[in-house]
């Protein structure tokens, strides 16, 4: 009886999908939260363009550490320990965050969020195809998709109005992020668990650094794989990139307008997954890779005439991009994801989706230095759209 009073009764189905949708969009909207505030940190310590986008980049080493070695994890351990135990790392991330007081901690702090979110991602996704039920994982893919999105457009837009309109800019966010954190464990801690109790977990457990793609998925995997890089790199140049380019090229330096444009980015990603469920994996990809080239256009553009209006548009276009690309490569992961390996292929494909996030933002910050923004971003454009001929190729080649 002392153990039925200790462990609080699990949500039904559907509250609990709803749950574990809460669970992934929280920890999205963490990674998101600092775009507005770059300019404000960079300010306030000092720190050069580069050094800011090395700060947005750390995190993909939380990342490699959370996917290549834990990334397959709840897998055995269960989705619900291993999802509080992120949401402790990602409360531990907004925590460094609130006291920094120097530029190294913004650097721990991001490892940290990085740490939460690759593994968090995971499991949260593997829990949602999990709680969906049947073999169609295709609404689960939406779901989790359009999830990622709003939550990533909520986090980004809070951020910029919290910083524009409340006191202590570099504070106020982080607190209110730490509620929504304990609300969210809460109800994670009454989500049903999906994972069968192993008889000795310890045994069960690997920590062995593995990419986890089996050997029947592998050809299948490439595709979804580069699509998923292309399209992350656009949201990374986004989340890195945005608000110094609206100080370089349009002279703009509003936390808020900036938050703005990056949450109808990803708001714009959300409707469109959302508004076209009919579509299958294959042909949703498909148009996602046929629209990123004139979305980079359109923002190149944009950047060369120092327009907002252009902007507004080229993001737009650019949401929709990027919904088709994520959203079509996600579908195809859970088809082709034999049951007992999903979260360890869905790791494999979170890697991509973080290296893609993270490592052009920093190329084209590099090369910003040398050759000025413009450049650097018609370069990132060009190596993107290779990209695009890349996995057009494979997925004709079937």
């Amino acid at each position: 009886m002392h153990a039925r009073l200790s462990q609080p009764a699990a949500l039904s189905g559907p509250a609990s999908l709803v749950a574990a949708a809460v669970l992934l969009g929280t920890l999205y909207a963490g990674s998101t939260l600092v775009t507005p505030l770059y300019p404000l940190y960079q300010r306030a310590f000092g720190l050069s363009d580069l050094t800011i986008t090395l700060v947005y980049a750390t995190y993909v080493v939380g990342n490699l550490g959370a996917l290549l070695a834990l990334g397959r994890v709840s897998d055995a351990a269960g989705r619900r320990p291993v999802s509080l135990l992120v949401l402790a790392v990602g409360g531990a991330s907004a925590l460094l965050f609130l006291v920094a007081v120097h530029p190294a901690l913004l650097f721990v702090a991001r490892a940290a969020s990085g740490l939460a979110i690759g593994v968090g991602a995971a499991t949260a996704t593997a829990w949602i195809a999990d709680l969906h039920g049947g073999k169609d994982k295709a609404p689960a893919s939406r779901l989790a998709a359009a999830v990622n999105l709003v939550g990533l457009a909520g986090g980004v837009a809070a951020a910029g109005l919290l910083a524009q309109f409340a006191p202590w800019p570099l504070r106020t966010v982080y607190v209110v992020y730490l509620l929504i954190l304990c609300v969210t464990a809460v109800l994670t801690l009454r989500t049903r668990e999906t994972v069968a109790p192993v008889a000795n977990r310890r045994r069960s457990l690997s920590f062995r650094p593995r990419v986890g793609v089996p050997r029947q998925a592998r050809a299948a995997f490439v595709a979804p794989a580069v699509t998923a890089f292309a399209t992350f790199a656009l949201l990374g140049f986004y989340a890195a990139l945005l608000p110094n380019l609206l100080a370089a090229s349009m002279h703009v330096h509003s936390p808020a307008l900036s938050g703005a444009v990056v949450a109808e980015l990803f708001a714009v990603g959300a409707a469109t997954v959302v508004l076209t469920p009919a579509l299958t994996s294959r042909a949703t990809m498909i148009t996602g890779l046929w629209l990123l080239p004139p979305s980079l256009a359109l923002l190149l553009w944009a950047q060369a005439a120092g327009s907002i209006a252009v902007l507004i548009a080229a993001t737009a276009l650019c949401g929709i991009a990027s919904a088709f690309g994520f959203r079509g490569s996600l579908q195809e992961i859970n088809r082709i994801a034999p049951p007992e390996h999903r979260a360890e292929l869905l790791s494999a494909y979170l890697l991509c989706c973080y290296g893609g996030n993270s490592l052009p933002a920093v190329g084209v910050a590099v090369l910003s230095r040398y050759v000025g923004h413009l450049w650097a971003d018609g370069i990132f454009a060009a190596v993107s759209v290779a990209l695009v001929g890349v996995a057009l190729t494979v997925t004709k080649r079937g």
